[in-house]
């Protein structure tokens, strides 16, 4: 357990800086998510993991999220077991495979305007594809037998923290401009430079007391 929650903790705080750096420089979509929570929570307490399941805006803003940043764009390594042949090639014992993810979720034929920031379409045309492995367009944490383990613990901690944070703060940037969205290479996709922004308090004071 302490594995997972070691190796879970960076790209689950990779994937925030993401999904907060997206809704900075969509500020209508940000506006969306604030009155979801809004509709759903109130102004009168903070967000409880109870209530997670009700915000379906807020759970397509994480999709889309993991979708355009996976946290590991090249996914694991893998490496066939035995010799086999997919889709007409032979691929030999011992063959390692890396599945570049990146391309996968922003490939034009599986998602219109695949680059665009559309959390939407997680409510309309792709209102049954999850993250879980099911759906081979949208695989951020792989599939099969060596999908993630930590991925519960991911999407619960993601969508926990990101509800607590837009519900109880307005944020915007330091100098009120667009969120520079360059990327570090390496194995995991994380900021080139650290999101720097600032939290007002949004709510009644005697709520934060509480945290």
């Amino acid at each position: 357990m302490v594995t997972l929650i070691l190796a879970g903790s960076d790209s689950t705080a990779g994937t925030l800086a993401w999904a907060l750096s997206l809704l900075l420089n969509n500020r209508e979509i940000l506006k969306k998510a604030t009155n979801e929570l809004d509709t759903e929570i109130g102004s009168k307490r903070m967000v409880d993991v109870s209530d997670l399941k009700k915000l379906k805006y807020l759970e397509s803003i994480i999709k889309e999220t993991l979708r355009l940043y996976p946290a590991a764009p090249l996914s694991l390594l893998h490496e066939s077991m035995e010799n086999c042949t997919l889709s007409g090639y032979h691929v030999a014992s011992g063959t390692r495979l890396l599945t570049n993810l990146s391309k996968l979720q922003r490939d034009p034929s599986l998602y219109a305007n695949p680059l665009e920031f559309c959390p939407e379409r997680f409510l309309t045309t792709h209102k049954e594809v999850d993250v879980k492995g099911q759906h081979f367009e949208l695989i951020p944490f792989g599939a099969g037998r060596r999908i993630c383990p930590g991925i519960s613990f991911s999407l619960q901690a993601t969508k926990l923290t990101l509800a607590t944070l837009l519900h109880g703060f307005d944020i915007v940037t330091i100098d009120g401009g667009p969120v520079d969205m360059a990327e570090q290479i390496g194995f995991t996709n994380i900021r080139a430079s650290p999101l720097q922004v600032i939290l007002t308090p949004r709510l009644t004071s005697h709520i934060y007391d509480k945290i």
